[in-house]
């Protein structure tokens, strides 16, 4: 388990209580690993909990101190916990959207869903920005992830985002009439 305290080494404890045996889990592991085994370790769904030793631990659902888990991530805040578990899941996943490497004929570079379709041209070459977009998506496709986000940015942040949120559908709701 991680504690957090400045200057530390980490260690890392690494039980294992399963319901399937370490042999078997054993046999599998010398096979090779299905494509998506990748998002399945970073899918979750996961849990913040405080820790005894202080900060934030995270956890996949099953797992926890208290049944010999070692937290994913440890962190000092609970907001930066939050975060976390709001992006992990997207860290296993494909991109959704893709930016073209060179420029198309009016000097746009593509974005593009996986499937091929344009959804919009950049006028420079943003990468971060591109990575940023696939990022946000993920966290859109799970309620629980966007939870966390949301959950993340606090009361003020989201009482200033729901003012802005209800002006804008207000406003376009009265355009529809």
């Amino acid at each position: 388990m991680r504690s957090f305290t400045q200057g530390s080494t980490p260690s890392v404890q690494s039980p294992t209580p399963n319901a399937f045996t370490a042999s078997f889990l054993g046999r599998l592991a010398e096979r090779d690993e299905p494509p998506m085994a990748g998002d399945a370790d970073v899918a979750g769904p996961w849990r913040v909990d405080s820790l005894p030793s202080g900060g934030f631990g995270l956890f996949r659902l099953g797992e926890s101190l208290a049944r010999g888990f070692a937290p994913v991530a440890v962190f000092p805040v609970r907001w930066a916990a939050l975060l976390y578990a709001a992006v992990l899941p997207a860290t296993g996943r494909d991109p959704l959207l893709l930016l073209a490497k060179e420029p198309d004929a009016h000097g746009g570079y593509a974005v593009s869903l996986a499937a091929g379709d344009p959804v919009g041209f950049l006028t420079l070459f943003d990468e971060k920005g591109a990575d940023g977009m696939n990022l946000l998506i993920h966290i859109l496709q799970s309620p629980d992830s966007l939870a966390y986000f949301l959950e993340a940015g606090g009361a003020v942040t989201l009482e200033r985002s729901g003012a802005i949120l209800d002006e804008r559908t207000a406003a376009a709701a009265e355009q529809s009439l």
